[in-house]
């Protein structure tokens, strides 16, 4: 069946329909990886988004039980070039088009993807919408509350390690929960408005801020929140959480041009001159000329564009990343990141910093 992918610059596409039989919008993106969809499909910092694949096969390996990295696909729709109906994995359970049906979300195949990345590379923030009719005029559509529709309502807790970590969920990925329980941590999931009162009482040796969807600056009522969080105990921010550490000792964050979403994204940890490949998968960035070099050191900047992927407190035991170090999809060159997070955690957890309640 027929499909239609209109953009609201006036250009219109048309493709073969998969997946559920509903009309879907958002801001059109696309991804570089060449594996690693289920996990791209999953990661709830693609909230709110059209995800396009730019690797012109998708579902050869099919989809499992395992590497999800969040209870439902986050996407709204996607686009493809050609799909793989009879998948050969071990560990496979549903083909793509399956999958798809059963989370309730659309697609579109046999799409000519180099055109739509050209488009998006020039118009940078498009919006988009896939229907199987055409629409006679661009719908108004707003993103809503990203962060807050995708993290927990209530605690969750994991594992049974000696090290307590908070992690402040924005809309986590599962592999930085499994990284961190991998490394012998008992992990408390809170929502992203949780209190300072509220984490005290749990008693964490050290706070992770996760990645999440959308423009970090609808969060700023709780700069003010975070900063105090960051001043009491070690931290470490990743993706949208890097943003918010930034954000809240002042800095100013701006939109990308088209986003860094792949994993072959190259940066260089400034202390050694070592440079890393990265998993990536975000629309903002801090600008770096608004860090206070007074307070943070710029541990890491990205090899392709400079832009800033790394800061590090002069004095606290805080540390923030703007790539993904538990990667997922993508190389783990950057696992070490969750090392060091979690020496400066068993350095001595909150008392490591100076509590200010």
């Amino acid at each position: 069946m027929t499909g239609y992918l209109m953009l609201e610059t006036g250009d219109v596409f048309k493709g073969d329909w998969i997946g559920a039989d509903l009309q879907a919008y958002g801001e059109l993106v696309f991804n570089t990886g060449m594996t690693g969809y289920q996990e791209m499909m999953t990661d709830p910092s693609y909230k709110g988004q059209i995800l396009t694949f730019s690797y012109p096969l998708i579902g050869n390996y099919g989809l499992n039980q395992v590497d999800a990295e969040s209870k439902k696909v986050a996407v709204s729709a996607v686009l493809l070039n050609d799909v793989c109906d009879n998948p050969s994995h071990y560990l496979s359970n549903w083909t793509f088009d399956d999958y798809l049906k059963e989370q309730g979300i659309p697609g579109l195949k046999n799409m000519d993807t180099r055109k739509l990345v050209s488009i998006i590379r020039k118009q940078h923030t498009v919006k988009a919408v896939i229907s199987k009719e055409l629409l006679s005029t661009f719908p108004s559509f707003e993103s809503g509350e990203l962060v807050k529709e995708v993290s927990v309502g209530k605690t969750e807790v994991h594992g049974e390690g000696e090290k307590h970590v908070a992690l402040y969920d924005f809309g986590y990925k599962k592999s930085i929960l499994d990284a961190l329980v991998a490394e012998g941590c008992k992990v408390t999931i809170v929502p992203y408005n949780y209190s300072f009162e509220k984490l005290v009482a749990l008693k964490p040796d050290g706070v992770l801020f996760s990645n999440g969807p959308g423009d970090p600056m609808t969060l700023a009522p709780y700069f003010e929140l975070y900063k105090k969080i960051t001043a009491s105990y070690p931290t470490l921010g990743i993706c949208l959480g890097h943003q918010l550490v930034a954000l809240s000792y002042g800095a100013k964050t701006e939109k990308m041009l088209f986003g860094h979403r792949g994993g072959n994204h190259p940066v260089k940890h400034l202390p050694t001159g070592k440079v890393s490949i990265t998993s990536q998968n975000h629309g903002y960035v801090v600008t770096d000329s608004t860090i206070d070099t007074a307070v943070f050191d710029i541990t890491f900047k990205n090899v392709n564009d400079g832009s800033l992927e790394g800061i590090k407190h002069k004095e606290l035991p805080v540390q923030s990343v703007q790539f993904h170090p538990e990667a997922h999809p993508g190389p783990s060159d950057t696992a070490f990141i969750f090392e060091e997070f979690l020496q400066q955690v068993q350095a001595g957890g909150k008392k490591a910093c100076l509590i200010t309640q």
